[in-house]
């Protein structure tokens, strides 16, 4: 049986305000007790003013919205990978989150040395690719939700099949897959990335994945639901290419006149999205319905 699959686009969802947090950073989506609460930022390793900014603007939002963890979608850290990179691209921008105690988990990019799957704050524990449940269950989800970190510089047979393996056995209702490269997008450098496509939207349709995220491109894209899925881009917490969506046809909503980052959170069978550039302002935003998908046996 299979749920149609709906994203409401909403200006008017629950909000919850902090007085001393400026009028634009207003959440959008609500704050569910229970829910699971997560950031979203891709090719933000810059070090320069740019990445401190939007990361200033990230604390703000995290003191209404206190997402536990975060997503790297790629592209952590560009230039040397030093320890003094590892503090001015990573450990400083993000000082006040990494205070609270927000963990981040990263997915390597094309401008990664894959030896960022041995740095303790990334959260790789040594692997280019795995997988993590949620700190919290999340409300109303069976089995939690559960992330996917690939690396998608070098989508192995192997890798492959190490991910058919972890869906099959996820036992979670929300399965979300994070790695850099698109497999939808409307980016005019670089585009859609077929290959990578053949090999991953088979699995993510077969065991019932709704929502996927990948950077990459310098910009934010929400994608039109391709076979039921959602796919984001989002690459701009330090990058930007500006006027780079192109009219592909395939755009809910693009934003490439500036840098953005995303929160979301999940509750039950619904997943709520927020994405804002760096002065505050929210420029998408809007919730996802899960889907009910039953395998398929194979023969």
């Amino acid at each position: 049986m299979r749920r149609v699959h709906t994203i409401i686009t909403s200006t008017v969802l629950t909000l919850a305000l902090v007085a001393t947090v400026p009028a634009q950073e207003k959440l959008q989506l609500p704050m569910k007790d229970g829910s699971v609460r997560f950031l979203v930022i891709g090719d933000s390793g810059t070090g320069g003013s740019t990445q401190k900014k939007v990361a200033a603007r990230i604390a703000e939002v995290h003191k209404i919205f206190p997402f536990e963890f975060a997503i790297m979608v790629g592209d952590n850290l560009y230039g040397g990978e030093g320890a003094s990179d590892y503090r001015r691209k990573f450990e400083e921008p993000y000082k006040p989150l990494l205070d609270a105690g927000v963990k981040f988990y990263a997915a390597l990019g094309n401008h990664d040395d894959p030896t960022q799957r041995f740095y303790k704050l990334f959260n790789m524990n040594g692997e280019r690719y795995y997988s993590f449940k949620a700190p919290k269950p999340g409300i109303g989800t069976r089995g939690g939700v559960r992330f996917f970190a690939l690396d998608s510089n070098y989508m192995s047979k192997e890798q492959v099949d190490w991910l058919e393996k972890e869906l099959t056995a996820s036992g979670s209702d929300w399965k979300v897959p994070f790695f850099h490269h698109p497999l939808y997008s409307s980016g005019e450098k670089h585009g859609a990335d077929q290959a990578l496509r053949d090999q991953l939207e088979p699995l993510f349709l077969e065991h019932g994945v709704d929502v996927v995220f990948a950077g990459h491109e310098h910009f934010y894209e929400r994608l039109k639901p391709q076979q039921g899925i959602t796919y984001f881009v989002n690459g701009s917490a330090a990058k930007l290419r500006k006027g780079n969506i192109g009219d592909s046809g395939m755009t809910a909503k693009g934003f490439d006149t500036g840098y953005a980052f995303m929160i979301v959170g999940i509750a039950g069978d619904e997943l709520y999205f927020q994405t804002i550039e760096a002065g505050g302002k929210t420029i998408d935003s809007g919730v996802i319905r899960r889907r009910e998908v039953t395998p398929t046996t194979k023969k």
